[in-house]
């Protein structure tokens, strides 16, 4: 049986002061490498075969605390696991893109990735993940908005509630009527 942990990165310093991320290349703050360590120690007592993480700094950083603890596993990176691409409105904040842009921000084209664009991308190497990785435990490593819409695709009934926490960990499994999710969000290691 397939089963793929999916995780988002530690936190940053921008999660802490609510900037918008995306593509931009920021590392994990001193809490986010504590994260990672516990994720990493929860995650060694499990069975995992290999690890795809996003070449972006938190995501690879978390991805090296937990292939160090498993036995340095090797990572492979893949760029379409990066975040969505915030364009303009990356590194800002709520209150400066209501400044800048006004309540309608949402509405301009301001060079955000479009959702199309990165369900492609994702479904893309999910597709090859299953083809190239039958029968394998698989750690992905990568971002909010991301995971969220790449969970949507492939687990369509699920309910996304809450946004993802830092170093949470879903996983998701092939069943006989497609795959399921039988961890959300799950953050009992912090």
């Amino acid at each position: 049986m397939t089963k793929i942990g999916i995780i988002r990165h530690g936190r940053t310093t921008w999660n802490v002061e609510r900037r918008a991320q995306g593509s931009s290349d920021i590392p994990l703050d001193e809490n986010g490498m504590e994260e990672a360590v516990k994720l990493a120690e929860r995650l060694s007592s499990e069975e995992w075969n290999l690890i795809y993480a996003s070449p972006l700094a938190r995501a690879k950083q978390t991805a090296e605390y937990i292939a160090a603890k498993l036995g340095n596993l090797p990572i492979q990176f893949d760029e379409r696991l990066k975040e969505v691409d915030g364009g303009q409105i990356e590194g800002t904040t709520e209150a400066e893109r209501l400044k800048k842009w006004g309540a309608d921000w949402r509405e301009l084209d301001l060079g955000i990735e479009k959702t199309e664009a990165v369900i492609k991308r994702g479904q893309l190497f999910f597709e090859e993940l299953i083809k190239k990785h039958p029968e394998k435990n698989i750690l992905i490593v990568s971002h909010g908005m991301f995971i969220s819409h790449f969970l949507r695709q492939v687990v369509p009934h699920l309910e996304m509630k809450d946004a993802l926490r830092n170093t949470s960990i879903s996983t998701i499994v092939k069943g006989e009527k497609g795959w399921d999710c039988d961890l959300y969000n799950c953050t009992r290691h912090l």
